[in-house]
C-alpha cells in the first residue's frame, strides 16, 4: 500500500544490511510514521509483545523474520554454547509474546523445520532467510487473492443498489499494517475502491487500544477510501437502521470448525448482523487456520492484556504524543483482547481460495491437504 503515495510494506530487511529487519512502528500512529529497526531476537520479541506490529498475519511474519535473527545470533555464539538450543530458546521466546494468533507459532514451526535441513551454521542461516521472505511473500499475495474474492461479493451488493455506496462496517484493523500487504477484511474493500465500485467503511474504533480509528481509518484516508469512525457500540444501530451492506472482519485464528477469534466485540456485532439480516464474512489467509483445534470457545487461548490499555489513553496534543488517565486510579479493570465468534453467527470466510462456508465440510472442501 501507499503512504503519502509511496508504495510501502509493514515488514521488510533494509537493503543495506540484511540483518537489520526494519518494519513500520504501529505505535505512533496516525500521529507519526515511524519505521523501527530490529536487529536481535529480544527485540522483535518486545516488538511483537508490546504490539509495535500487530495483525495475524505480521505476527507470522514477523516471527519468521526473528527467527532469522535468531540463525544470526546463534552462528556468532561460541561453537561449544550450541547453535539449535540457542535457536530453540529463541523459538520458545517469541511463541511467548502473543498467545491468541496462531499464525504466530506456524511461522516458527515451520522454520524450525527448515533450519534444521541445514548441516552448517551458513547453511541454516540461508534457510532461515529463505523461509522468512516465504512467509512474508505468501501473507501478501494470499491477501491479494482475498481482496479478488472478496470484491465479487461487493460486487453483487453494488448492482442491487444501483450507483449508491456499498456501505462496509469492520472492527479493529484487519488491514495492510495487520499483514504484509492488502490486509485481510480491507483487501476487497481497496480491490472494489479500485476498480471504480462506490464505496464506504463504517470503521468500529476498538477499544482499547483503538486499532480501527487510529489505524484503519489512517490506511483508508491514505488510499483515498471514503470512510467514517464510529464509536464501537454504535454498529447495532446503523445496522438496525439500514446503514450497513454487510460486514467483514479479519481473525487471528479460526478452527477448522469455523469458529472465529477476533479483537474483541467482533461478537457483539456478529450477533447485531445475526439479528439485522446482514452478511457477516471473515476475511482470513489459510494461515489463519488452526487444524488441531474443533470447539473455539473451549480451546482458543485467549490473551488478557494488562490492565494499564484500559486505565490510560494516548493522543496528540500540541505536537506531541501524550497519555491520559481516564479511569479512577483505583478502579481495577479486565483487558480481554479477543472474543470467539461461534461458526453459527458466520455468513462465510473469505480465503485465498476462494469463499466457504463456516462448517468443517466447506473449510476442508477448500483446503483438501488438511484431511484428518
Amino acid at each position: 500500500m501507499k503512504v503519502s503515495g509511496q508504495h510501502f510494506r509493514t515488514i521488510w530487511l533494509k537493503p543495506e544490511n540484511e540483518c537489520v529487519v526494519q518494519l513500520i512502528d504501529q505505535r505512533f500512529l496516525p500521529h507519526r510514521f515511524v519505521i523501527e529497526e530490529v536487529s536481535t531476537v529480544e527485540q522483535m520479541a518486545t516488538a511483537i509483545r508490546e504490539m509495535h506490529v500487530r495483525g495475524a498475519g505480521l505476527i507470522g511474519a514477523s516471527a519468521g523474520y526473528g527467527m532469522y535473527l535468531a540463525t544470526i545470533e546463534a552462528a556468532a555464539r561460541p561453537a561449544v554454547a550450541g547453535f539449535d538450543p540457542y535457536v530453540a530458546s529463541a523459538a520458545a521466546q517469541l511463541k511467548a509474546t502473543r498467545p491468541t494468533a496462531v499464525n504466530l507459532s506456524c511461522a516458527i514451526e515451520r522454520q524450525l523445520k527448515n533450519i534444521r535441513q541445514g548441516k552448517s551454521a551458513e547453511e541454516k542461516i540461508a534457510l532461515a532467510l529463505r523461509t522468512a521472505r516465504l512467509i512474508a511473500e505468501e501473507d501478501a499475495e494470499h491477501c491479494r487473492l482475498i481482496g479478488q474474492h472478496g470484491l465479487k461479493l461487493i460486487q453483487q451488493i453494488a448492482r442491487k443498489k444501483a450507483g449508491k455506496p456499498v456501505n462496509v462496517l469492520t472492527h479493529c484493523n484487519a488491514g495492510w499494517l495487520a499483514f504484509v500487504d492488502h490486509g485481510s477484511a480491507t483487501a476487497p474493500i481497496y480491490a472494489a475502491h479500485d476498480s471504480g465500485l462506490p464505496v464506504h467503511v463504517w470503521v468500529a474504533e476498538t477499544r482499547p487500544r483503538n486499532q480501527g480509528s487510529k489505524l484503519t481509518a489512517w490506511e483508508l484516508g491514505e488510499h483515498g477510501v471514503p470512510h467514517t469512525v464510529i464509536a464501537d457500540s454504535a454498529a447495532g444501530h446503523l445496522m438496525q437502521h439500514g446503514q450497513v451492506d454487510l460486514v467483514v472482519v479479519g481473525t487471528d485464528r479460526t478452527t477448522y470448525t469455523g469458529d472465529v477469534a477476533n479483537k474483541i466485540g467482533t461478537y457483539l456485532k456478529a450477533l447485531a448482523a445475526k439479528d439485522n439480516n446482514i452478511p457477516f464474512y471473515v476475511a482470513l489467509p489459510s494461515s489463519s487456520f488452526d487444524w488441531n483445534m474443533r470447539d473455539g470457545l473451549k480451546e482458543i487461548p485467549i490473551e488478557e492484556r494488562g490492565a494499564e490499555e484500559l486505565k490510560h489513553a494516548d493522543g496528540w496534543l500540541e505536537g506531541r504524543q501524550v497519555e491520559l488517565r481516564v479511569m479512577p486510579q483505583g478502579s481495577p479493570a479486565a483487558n480481554y483482547g479477543f472474543d470467539v465468534t461461534p461458526r453459527h453467527l458466520v455468513t462465510g470466510l473469505i480465503t485465498e481460495r476462494g469463499v466457504c462456508e463456516a462448517n468443517e465440510k466447506s473449510i476442508r472442501a477448500l483446503f483438501p491437504e488438511q484431511a484428518p
